[in-house]
């Protein structure tokens, strides 16, 4: 038997292995070919509508979808790797909840494992604060909010999911202080000067305060210390301050100085391993620097993967990973978004519409994006009253340090 093995129960792994049952199916289910995944969470999760669920837009079980659901023909093993050979082709995992360690073969190894946010570096963020990258990490966030309403939040970290989580959070009727160490927002979006300023009217619109050149200190069990000294009170603290890769040992010497496994063109980082997504450093295939972290590039890069390992199942060799590109986007609540399409600006109604399009056509199954259909198609009808009060409007969205 032929054994694929991938790492996570994120888009990677997602992609790549229905792009596998497309190209291989009949091998796999006649057992000639096996795919395992190994994953802490038992669930995909799907953050495209992160801000829709934080905003009570849409239902928390729309975004999680069952890895035995997502990847009926895959053999799923809840637990984590901790080691991988490369040379002897065989990865150490541990099982959830069991302290014994055991051994699997593979012939080809896809690591999609991501990335997390950093917690270490905050004191007190790990025990009093929350992150979302996690099994549920999000589910559990909103359930607090749900719990506490109209307590004030702290958001750290200005980049786009910063941005959405401080919009959506509140859209919900929390006072939120977004607390960024930039001098703008969206640092990934500098190149876009319209839309950066677009999303600081847009938080501004709801409320959002915006505390820049500052950053996160320290976490207490009601309140956030920042870098110049202030502290605000917070029922709760959410990180949104970038990522760093989860790293299985086994692999260091195909790491960067950033800790990302480095592809090669077809996306192979060795013999019978390959990579993608937020934990991988993948090239552009015409400017050759680094593609964005972002679902989207993972989600190409997982069916690349996916058409690579069947073509050398086939006796093939893999082509090189031609993806360009598309565009970008957020929203900022009901029907209020920016995006950029083919580098052309878009906002408002017309850029939250082609961002809400783009995710339903990658959601795991038809049934969960006809559900946010209606999700959505519901709370654009309720009465005003009915949904969950916004902040007031009003405040102003950049402020100084120490304002």
């Amino acid at each position: 038997m032929t054994r694929v093995l991938l790492l996570g129960g994120g888009y990677v792994t997602l992609h790549a292995y229905a792009t596998l049952l497309r190209r291989i199916g009949r091998r796999v289910r006649s057992g000639e070919v096996e795919i395992v995944v190994i994953s802490a969470d038992r669930a995909h999760r799907f953050h495209g509508f992160t801000g829709e669920l934080i905003a009570g837009m849409v239902d928390s079980d729309r975004l999680a979808t069952p890895l035995t659901e997502a990847m009926p023909d895959a053999r799923i093993i809840l637990g984590r790797a901790v080691d991988i050979d490369p040379l002897r082709r065989e990865v150490v995992y541990r099982r959830d909840g069991d302290e014994t360690d055991a051994t699997l073969g593979y012939d080809h190894l896809v690591v999609g494992t991501g990335a997390k946010e950093p917690t270490a570096h905050v004191p007190g963020l790990r025990e009093h604060g929350h992150t979302l990258r996690g099994p549920d990490e999000i589910g559990e966030l909103a359930e607090q909010l749900a719990a506490r309403p109209g307590s004030p939040v702290v958001v750290a970290g200005g980049g786009v999911a910063g941005a959405e989580l401080a919009a959506a959070i509140a859209d919900r009727g929390h006072p939120v202080t977004l607390v960024h160490s930039g001098a703008r927002l969206l640092g990934e979006w500098a190149d876009q000067p319209r839309l950066v300023a677009r999303t600081e009217a847009e938080l501004a619109r709801l409320g959002v305060r915006v505390l820049a050149g500052t950053r996160l200190a320290r976490v207490a069990a009601s309140a956030a210390m920042l870098s110049d000294g202030t502290s605000i009170p917070a029922g709760t603290v959410v990180a949104a301050t970038g990522q760093r890769p989860v790293r299985i040992p086994g692999l260091g010497r195909w790491r960067d100085e950033h800790g990302r496994l480095r592809t090669r063109r077809t996306l192979a980082v060795a013999p019978g391993v390959w990579a993608a997504g937020d934990g991988a450093r993948v090239t552009h295939p015409v400017t050759g620097v680094s593609v964005p972290a972002n679902a989207l590039w993972a989600i190409k890069g997982g069916d690349h993967i996916g058409r690579s390992v069947a073509r050398e199942l086939g006796g093939r060799r893999a082509r090189r990973f031609g993806y360009r590109g598309l565009g970008r986007a957020a929203s900022f609540g009901f029907g209020h978004g920016i995006a950029e399409l083919y580098g052309i600006p878009l906002t408002g109604a017309v850029a939250w519409l082609m961002r809400l399009a783009f995710f339903l056509r990658f959601m795991p199954s038809r049934r969960r994006a006809a559900a946010v259909v209606a999700d959505l198609t519901r709370y654009a009808v309720r009465p005003r009253r009915q949904r969950v009060g916004r902040a007031a409007a009003g405040a102003p969205a950049l402020l100084p340090t120490g304002s």
